[in-house]
């Protein structure tokens, strides 16, 4: 198994707060995604659950870690039809074509098994009136037992004392190795400089003490990222502390430091549309699929210091999530990345 790392960056995302806007994936696309290869490359996503995500089918790929030896378990390699995206559109056509308004913006090719980030994008699950979604962003993981530096053949991958887990493209042979292990199917291919490519977690960013694009242009105030030992930062007490913070799909065993704030759900409505405050329109059992049984009880803690507030009281968890001054998402990263630029340095 991979040696624990000195310090531990995390995330925590709260999907009660998360709009869908894909600002965060934007952010990253422009920051780091912008070269030969890279069109379908989104480091950071923001899929519709549930939904098939991407790459296409992600959950049922297989992957993750032995749970009696910590080893890497084989699991499906995606396909750059899985992944999708990176398409050619008819933009001459349409802009310089003459076409006064007939023809409009369409993926060039085939569209057959035609898929993408967010092609399945609000549709959710359940009929009406009880039909359901939210939204999930995801990013590599920064495992703390991460399979893919395992996997990996050649000794690119590794992780460093802060806990992100890099990788030197030098060193890449390409041999996709580490995108079977991966549980979370984040890992990318460059099919044209063979190489593998994932979410490095900002890290020039975060050594000059600016947060990730994707927490720092979070405009829901949805993303905390600090430090998971220090018992003071907010990712630590969302985790450690309330316990409302949970991993996603724990059980592949490569314990994942992106965390989520489980979506509370309205309650279902019968048939002469009267509510029923029995039963939650998002089904408990898939909440469980993707957050493990705990997440009943972090449910219930939000649930408790939200009627507690309601009710006159105070609730340090609630205020923690509010986040009324956005500096507190960026844990000690608070460095404004316009003192980086050449024009602010004289």
């Amino acid at each position: 198994m991979t040696e624990t790392a000195a310090h531990q960056i995390a995330w925590v995302y709260d999907l009660n707060k998360c709009i869908g806007c894909q600002t965060c994936s934007v952010a990253c696309k422009v920051l780091w995604t912008r070269d030969e290869g890279e069109k379908h490359e989104w480091w950071c996503s923001v899929n519709t659950q549930p939904g098939l995500g991407t790459p296409k089918g992600w959950e049922t790929m297989g992957g993750g870690a032995d749970p009696e030896t910590g080893a890497p378990k084989v699991g499906h390699q995606p396909t750059r039809e899985e992944f999708g995206g990176g398409f050619d559109f008819n933009y001459y056509e349409v802009f310089y074509g003459g076409t006064a308004g007939k023809a409009h913006l369409e993926p060039q090719g085939s569209r057959e098994n035609r898929w993408a980030m967010n092609w399945d994008e609000d549709q959710g699950a359940g009929e009406w009136p009880n039909s359901y979604y939210f939204y999930l962003p995801r990013m590599c993981n920064h495992c703390t037992n991460p399979v893919c530096v395992q996997a990996c053949a050649t000794g690119a991958l590794s992780k460093r004392e802060d806990g992100l887990v890099l990788r030197d493209e030098d060193a890449c042979l390409g041999d996709r190795f580490c995108m079977e292990a991966c549980p979370y199917k984040k890992i990318y291919f460059n099919y044209e400089r063979h190489v593998a490519q994932q979410c490095i977690g900002c890290f020039p960013r975060i050594e000059a003490g600016v947060a990730p694009a994707c927490v720092r242009q979070c405009p829901g105030r949805a993303v905390f990222v600090g430090w998971l030992e220090d018992e003071t930062s907010a990712v630590s007490r969302l985790v450690n502390e309330w316990k409302v913070a949970l991993p996603l799909h724990g059980e592949a065993g490569t314990k994942p430091n992106v965390y989520y704030v489980p979506p509370l759900s309205p309650y279902r409505l019968k048939e002469d549309m009267s509510i029923d405050y029995e039963q939650p329109r998002i089904p408990p059992e898939y909440l469980e699929s993707l957050f493990g049984p705990e997440v009943h009880g972090a449910l219930a803690t939000v649930k408790g210091e939200m009627e507690k507030v309601r009710e006159g009281g105070s609730s340090e968890l609630m205020k923690t999530l509010i986040a009324y001054k956005w500096q507190e998402l960026l844990g000690p990263f608070t460095r404004d990345p316009v003192e980086l630029t050449p024009s602010a340095a004289g």
